[in-house]
């Protein structure tokens, strides 16, 4: 395993887990420098002393050798394991070399030593003094917040507001540093991918130069060394890709860091003072707390950034109660009682303001207000998967392979914005889009048509590969051999729905003509992964984990590239298609829930013309009245037989679930068979055995609508039976 991804989200939280994870890459940028001196002063050695040149060659190989990289991840792509293996290959050359008795070592300082050493005053002195400032903000912010809390609420409002502001500030500042640290912590271990291997590349070079006797050595080493220089550039264009975006997402995150949360798997976590009483009175101890709602379980840890250790054991207690502390009751603020089932008192807490307090209360079911600050920020495009996209696709291809194919750059060099989208919107127009056989004039250059193509992919409802089979396809890609990957990648692109599937198959049929003529356009394979993968398999959240994963993106769209015949003409060996899917998914849900954050497939309908929507409308009545004829248990047993053929070579009939209930059926009560907490304002939280009213089809596939205490909003229609 690698070094975990530090999370910009973790910053503003600033757990235990967070000063853990960025204590490992501390810890990984001290051993790099350390080493970096090291290989300097080995390498000096070999150039003045020639007397002792075996044992100094020796010893540098030795070290070489013993430096393992550790890159950011939980696998490495074929470029990163080329570099990380390399060290022991130039070790193993430096040892055959001193076989051989090489005597001379020339240019060795300026192709070696400088840039080694302008990487370690660069980078890593760079991060170091980050370090500083980051550890000086954190012991200043958390004085001063102490300070700030011990503040007497018996002072004036005046006094007290103006205390407020200035922790509101300190607190800004400590963060903003906080997420510069991050960034150039991660930006230094990528650096060294390739700013550190590539002098080391460059020495060796040279000794094959210099020295007749290493002739035949540097001529078997060439394979590898033209391996190796591909794997740099290659890491050094997705190292150039990735900081850009690592760099927006900062950004982001420092203008509204409330929007870019990471998801927990806690209701609420955070740092509370708890009060503790002593054999000379009472102290506050620092902790950090995480309460789950649906054990109600609350656990305290004790822990000090200041220090940067924990001043305890864990400690894990049943919530019974949460009651706001009255102001005048106590001398702290922003303080609330808390009552446990398996720990008798009262356990009386502190939170960092007001608003935290709110937070912690909501989360406690205490007796503030509730509120839900959750923010639905999924945003509909305007392009769809349908006739008019097809033809819009199919136009652009056209042009580019008749008119830019040799085009250099092409689909890497973007077009004027406002151009792009005046092509767009003459393309979608529906007047001109129904012109099958009208081309794209030749005014539009071709990077105008390149970025609409392009530009039109990304304004789909989700990307194209889908946000569901996002994780499945960058796991794909992380597979050892070559053989396995394209495999499974073969397996999940047939389990796309058809019209993704046929889109993606156009698309991959045109990147490998073009791809056929990298010699003139220089867009070979692995160029065209690293335009498209972010395009065609964008994950549903923006984390640094997953730009990280951007460069496995690239792989899957190359091996679609390299094995599109295969791929899309033929079936693979254990096909799995939409029906057998979902009886799996039905079975699983015996024995382990479903869960709630999932969401269904999505499904892209074309304009539907009067002919075809009265031939729906006739399939869905016909089929309506012989489930009236049945009793309402054989309704709901018998109801996969209302199931269209999958296969359906019409692609405009949609797919009647064989779980939900008809869009005429009548409202019913229904309960729930698993606990699910809302995620968003729409839905509704229940816990098992919940019963709804007047439960029915919603206009969302996948969930139901239903009425529980007065409140109407959708459930997951897997988690529910009538009755």
């Amino acid at each position: 395993m690698g070094l975990p991804a530090l999370e910009f989200s973790d910053c503003c939280l600033d757990s235990p887990h967070f000063r853990e994870t960025l204590k490992s890459h501390e810890a990984e940028l001290d051993k790099t420098n350390k080493f970096i001196k090291e290989l300097i002063k080995d390498g000096k050695s070999l150039i003045s002393a020639l007397k002792n040149l075996s044992s100094a060659k020796r010893k540098f190989a030795d070290s070489l050798n013993e430096f393992k990289f550790q890159c950011i991840g939980d696998a490495e792509t074929d470029d990163e394991m080329c570099i990380a293996r390399s060290l022991q290959e130039f070790a193993t050359v430096l040892r055959n070399l001193e076989d051989e008795r090489i005597r001379m070592i020339e240019n060795a300082s300026e192709v070696l030593i400088t840039p080694l050493e302008k990487f370690r005053k660069e980078q890593i002195g760079a991060a170091k003094e980050a370090k500083k400032k980051y550890d000086k903000e954190t012991e200043k912010y958390c004085g001063v917040l102490e300070k700030h809390l011990n503040l007497s609420s018996k002072k004036k409002e005046s006094q007290l507001q103006e205390a407020d502001s200035q922790v509101d500030l300190v607190r800004q500042h400590f963060y903003e540093v906080s997420l510069e640290y991050v960034f150039k912590v991660q930006e230094v271990q990528e650096r060294k991918m390739f700013e550190f291997v590539e002098p080391l590349l460059a020495f060796l070079q040279g000794l094959f130069t210099f020295y007749h006797h290493g002739y035949e050595l540097a001529k078997d080493f060439g394979d590898f060394k033209t391996q190796l220089t591909i794997s740099i550039q290659n890491t050094r264009n997705r190292f150039e890709g990735t900081r850009s975006e690592v760099e927006s997402l900062m950004k982001k995150m420092k203008e509204n860091p409330l929007e870019h949360k990471t998801i927990s798997p806690y209701t609420m976590e955070g740092y509370l003072y708890v009060q503790e009483k002593r054999h000379f009175g009472t102290s506050w101890v620092k902790h950090y707390c995480t309460y789950q709602r649906d054990s109600k379980q609350i656990t305290m840890v004790p822990f000090d950034q200041k220090s940067g250790g924990k001043g305890g054991e864990d400690e894990s207690v049943i919530l019974k109660s949460c009651t706001r502390r009255k102001t005048d009751s106590i001398e702290k603020r922003f303080c609330f009682d808390v009552e446990a089932v398996d720990r008798p008192g009262v356990i009386t807490m502190q939170a960092l303001s007001e608003e935290d307090r709110r937070l912690w209360m909501e989360a406690m079911d205490g007796r503030e207000p509730v509120y839900n600050s959750n923010k639905d920020s999924q945003s509909e495009g305007t392009a769809q998967l349908d006739s008019i996209g097809f033809s819009i696709i199919r136009k652009c291809i056209h042009a580019v392979e008749t008119r830019g194919i040799n085009e250099q750059g092409l689909y890497r060099i973007v077009g004027v914005n406002s151009r792009v989208q005046k092509l767009l919107s003459v393309l979608m127009d529906p007047k001109t889009a129904s012109e099958a056989e009208t081309d794209i004039c030749a005014e539009w250059e071709i990077k105008t048509i390149t970025s609409a193509l392009k530009t039109y992919l990304r304004m789909l409802p989700g990307p194209l590969m889908m946000y569901q089979f996002q994780r499945s396809f960058i796991k794909a890609a992380k597979l050892e051999n070559q053989e396995s990957r394209v495999s499974e990648i073969h397996s999940l692109v047939h389990r796309l729905p058809e019209k993704n599937r046929q889109m993606l198959q156009l698309l991959m049929n045109h990147l490998a003509n073009v791809a056929n003529n990298h010699k003139q356009n220089l867009m070979t394979v692995a160029n065209l992964g690293v335009v498209f993968g972010p395009t065609l398999l964008r994950p549903q959240e923006e984390t640094v984990a997953a730009i990280m994963d951007i460069k496995f993106q690239n792989i899957v769209i190359e091996i679609l590239i390299e094995n599109h015949e295969k791929i899309f003409n033929t079936v693979p060996d254990m096909p799995l298609t939409n029906a057998q899917l979902h009886l799996s998914r039905k079975k699983s849900s015996d024995s382990k829930p479903p869960s709630c954050s999932e969401r269904p497939l999505t499904l892209f309908h074309t304009m539907q013309s009067a002919e075809k929507q009265e031939q729906r409308n006739s399939i869905i009545n016909s089929s309506l009245e012989s489930v009236v004829s049945s009793n309402a248990n054989s309704i709901l047993n018998s109801s996969s037989s209302l199931q269209p053929n999958m296969n359906s070579s019409d692609p405009d009939l949609d797919v009647l679930k064989p779980t939900r209930p008809n869009s005429l059926t009548p409202f019913r009560k229904a309960k729930a068979l698993y606990a699910c907490k809302a995620e968003h304002d729409s839905e509704l939280s229940f816990t098992a055995g919940t019963v709804f009213d007047n439960v029915h089809p919603s206009q969302e596939p996948g969930w139901l609508e239903g009425t529980l205490n007065g409140k109407t909003g959708l459930i997951p229609e897997n988690y529910v039976e009538f009755f």
